[in-house]
């Protein structure tokens, strides 16, 4: 099992921007879009698009995390584990992208393996799991990826689900590619650095546009159509189920897709992240706790009606049921255990070749440090 050497989150946070928007801003959500958790389209002070620590900080703490492998000791009994009889706490405020858990819990995955979950409301995601806030949560691998790399003492477990953003522009007939906004600004509910805007900077990139083509600006959600139709935006970063009701009524178009461009359609876009700490203190519940929602998104992947009905009837979603069932019915709820490790190999190597990281960081130093299926392979998901 790999094990992660903890750094303290204040040295995180001394080096970090801010992953979303500021502390003292929240952005509006539409009606109808679902409450997403912190840190996806509200406030995040996460350390996301940090480049300071270089490649020999990154491969010495591979080097001591396999040292430190011999001194997390097991009895081979859950039941022994420090944490046993105490609720995993998992970070999460509802959403349809990050539901996975919360359709866990309900179904009794959790209690069918001897764990009970605590469903826990906070502002960061990435911090939660830093300060021991949260024992697990679910989020986007374009916001969690810096931050690990910067002390967040984070372990990528599973891949939760593909798709889920794209690029935007009006659908006037002006712009009908990337090429097309080369010189101009496109618009996203993140900061400049967080995760909306390396994906897409990942877009342009996959293009053969350089980053400082484009320019990037952070307009808050319920604005940025707006922005759009003003000219203030040549186009913008959307979640796929934000900017559906937009497309349908001919507004605006997509033009690059993590959904459905064949380039990214195969990619994990979340993941399921622990705690280090938990981890390496509490591996048999850590295992059952990533098999418990791997076995969830695998029924998710062949049951997406009856699963958009428990975030509905459970308050996790809202808005048109119809629309939430064709967005979740657009992601690969299964995509497996090889598919995530390889995404998070194609991200480190774009996010080095494009500054995002330490251009030094080796991609296997930073799969060795964080990523661990916790013993579970593809063909054990029931």
């Amino acid at each position: 099992m790999n094990n992660f050497k903890k750094i303290a989150l204040t040295l995180a946070m001394a080096l970090s921007f801010t992953a979303c928007v500021n502390d003292n801003q929240e952005t509006k959500k539409d009606d109808t879009q679902a409450e997403m958790p912190a840190g996806d389209e509200k406030t995040d002070t996460s350390a996301e698009n940090v480049n300071d620590k270089d490649s020999q900080t990154v491969e010495k703490e591979a080097n001591d995390n396999k040292d430190e492998d011999n001194d997390v000791e097991t009895t081979g009994k859950m039941e022994d584990e420090p944490h046993y009889g105490k609720p995993i706490k998992v970070a999460y405020n509802g959403g349809v992208c990050t539901g996975a858990p919360g359709i866990a819990d309900v179904r009794g995955e959790f209690k069918k393996r001897g764990l009970e979950v605590e469903f826990v409301n906070v502002e960061s995601d990435v911090d939660s799991i830093g300060t021991h806030t949260a024992d697990a949560t679910v989020g986007h691998i374009a916001k969690f990826v810096p931050p690990t790399i910067n002390g967040v003492d984070m372990v990528f477990a599973s891949g939760a689900h593909t798709g889920c953003k794209s690029l935007y522009v009006l659908d006037n007939g002006e712009i009908n590619d990337t090429e097309g906004l080369k010189g101009k600004t496109v618009g996203f509910p993140g900061s400049i650095g967080s995760a909306d805007h390396n994906i897409a900077i990942r877009f342009f990139d996959k293009d053969g546009i350089k980053p400082d083509e484009v320019n990037y600006k952070q307009v808050e959600m319920s604005a940025i159509v707006q922005s759009m139709e003003s000219g203030e935006l040549a186009g913008a970063i959307l979640s796929d189920e934000y900017a559906d009701k937009f497309v349908q009524d001919g507004t605006i178009k997509m033009i690059r897709s993590l959904s459905f461009d064949d380039d990214f359609k195969d990619e994990a876009c979340c993941v399921n992240a622990l705690n280090g700490d938990f981890v390496r203190e509490n591996p048999l519940m850590a295992k059952a706790y990533n098999e418990a929602v791997l076995s969830t998104q695998k029924w998710m992947e062949d049951n997406v009606e009856d699963a958009a009905k428990i975030l509905f009837d459970n308050n996790w979603a809202s808005g048109d049921f119809d629309t939430v069932v064709k967005m979740m019915d657009s992601y690969n709820w299964a995509v497996s255990l090889d598919e995530t490790e390889d995404t998070l190999e194609g991200v480190v190597d774009d996010y080095r070749k494009l500054g995002i990281i330490d251009s030094d960081v080796k991609t296997e130093d930073f799969i060795s440090n964080y990523w661990n299926s916790l013993g579970l392979k593809d063909s054990d998901i029931k």
